[in-house]
Parts: C-alpha cells; structure tokens; sequence
C-alpha cells in the first residue's frame, strides 16, 4: 500500500517525460498555431499553414529569375528557388500557375493565387493595384539589339531616335518606362512571355529590345549569334525588384515583408543570384 503513491508519481512523470518529448518533435508546428490563434486574421494566407493549405504561387517566365528549362520543362531560376524555401519554412506545398506579366495583376487580385513569384520590378500602375514585398533585389535595364547594328548603338542615349523601335513585353514594366526614357523613339508591346518581346529585333521588325540586366544577359548569350547588349557594363533605369500579393491582407504582408529582409540580410538572394549567372558561363 505505501509503495503506490511512489509509483503513482513515477507514471506521471514519466507519461509527462514523454509529452515532452512529442510537444517537442512537435514545437514548429504548435508554435505556428499558438501565433495563428492570438492574432492572425482567419482569412489570411497564413491562415492556411494551420490548416494544411498549399501555398498558391503565381510565375511569369524571365531567364534566371523563373523560367521552365527547355531541356526538362522543370521550373527554376533565382525566385523560383526563393519560393521554395519561403514554403520549406512555412512547411507548406506549392502549386504553382503560369500568367503573363500583363495578366498577373489581375489574377493576383481575383485570388487565383497568393503571391506573384517572378522578378516584379515597382512601378506605379502596379502599386496601385497590388500590394509590394521586399525589395529582394535591385534591378536595372539593358538593350538588345542586332549584331550587326552594334556599331550603330554605342549609348543608351543613341536609341532616343524616331528611327528606332523598341519592343516590349506587354504588362512588363518597361512598356510604361520606355516611353517615358526614349520619347523620339517608336514603341511596340508584344504579348505573351518575355522571351518572346525579343523576336521582333531578331527578325528586324524593331530595332531593340529591353528587359532586366540578368535577364538581357541571359538571353544575349542564348541567342549569341545575333544578340549585342548595348553597353553592358552600365545598366540604366534601376529600380526595386520585388513580389506582389494583394491588398487587404495585413499579417501576410507584414510576415513577408520581415521574411524578405531576412533572405536578403542573410545573403540567400545574392548565392542565388551568383550561382544561376554562373552557370551561364
């Protein structure tokens, strides 16, 4: 009879031992919830970690940043990779949804998913439509034109001629800056992913093409037997390079707003961005 309060007490601190260990293997995931619980709206995003959602992810393809390999048809490049460790830490799956720059703002705001994960570069029109994160880079521009023009096109500033066409990626930020930047000059929008704004240089209907500096690197040295970068050494129009989500939802931007800071302070980004250039040689 005296032995069964001692054994009592030895079955509750070992049953309590093991709680212990199982509250621990289980910490993440409880810690995310306890937060979920004093504070965060219901119908946020974040929302989603408690109840096993998959992170909606939104991507239109540029060279290095996101972009399908043409060899496997796999995503990759510097934010797609971003995306995935931002899901990793919220331990969270990632579908994923192929737009066009020109249509992203628009499907970011019908909730067809929850954050724009390519290389968004701010501008103004789409600041008033969509919320910013960031910035995780800063970003410049370059032009492309024929080899065979080169001698032509020393400067950024001999492509302010009403001789010269630019063309565009329509939604990108460049079809508002151009005009803006080369006012003498012509401007052609053209549809679809970014690779294809290129197309029309190529085959001579424009005179250039311009899209970010890694970008215009990028595709430059993929399609070396025709492409010249005009002054590659001094990238011109730079400006915050960032993601999107929509408006309205508060804990969501604030969480990516410090999840970002902390990519950036910590250097991922800058690996990233030094391991894709690298691999082009």
């Amino acid at each position: 009879m005296s032995d069964t309060p001692e054994w009592g007490k030895r079955r509750l601190l070992s049953g309590a031992a093991a709680l212990g260990v199982a509250g621990a293997m289980a910490a993440p995931r409880a810690a995310m919830a306890q937060l979920l619980d004093t504070g965060i709206d219901a119908n946020s995003v974040l929302a989603k970690v408690r109840k096993g959602g998959s992170l909606q992810v939104g991507f239109a393809q540029t060279p290095v940043w996101f972009y399908k390999d043409p060899k496997t048809g796999d995503l990759a490049g510097i934010y797609k990779d971003l995306c995935d460790t931002l899901a990793t830490d919220l331990e969270m799956k990632v579908e994923w949804h192929e737009v066009t720059f020109a249509n992203a703002t628009v499907g970011l705001r019908k909730g067809d998913f929850d954050l724009f994960g390519s290389s968004a570069v701010y501008t103004v029109p789409r600041a008033v439509s969509c919320d910013f994160v960031g910035p995780l880079w800063s970003k410049g521009s370059l032009a492309i034109v024929r080899k065979e023009d080169a001698g032509k096109y020393k400067t950024i500033a001999d492509l302010n001629s009403p001789d010269v066409t630019f063309s565009v990626n329509a939604g990108a930020s460049e079809e508002q800056r151009m005009p803006l930047l080369f006012p003498k000059a012509k401007i052609m929008a053209v549809a679809g992913q970014q690779a294809m704004a290129a197309e029309p240089v190529r085959t001579g209907r424009a005179t250039v093409y311009v899209t970010g500096d890694a970008d215009a690197i990028a595709l430059a040295k993929r399609n070396a037997a025709w492409a010249h970068i005009v002054d590659q050494e001094h990238p011109f129009d730079k400006r915050p390079n960032t993601w999107m989500i929509r408006y309205g939802d508060a804990a969501w931007q604030r969480f990516l707003a410090a999840w970002s800071s902390y990519i950036v302070v910590n250097g991922e980004v800058q690996r990233l961005y030094d391991k894709y250039m690298s691999e082009l040689g």
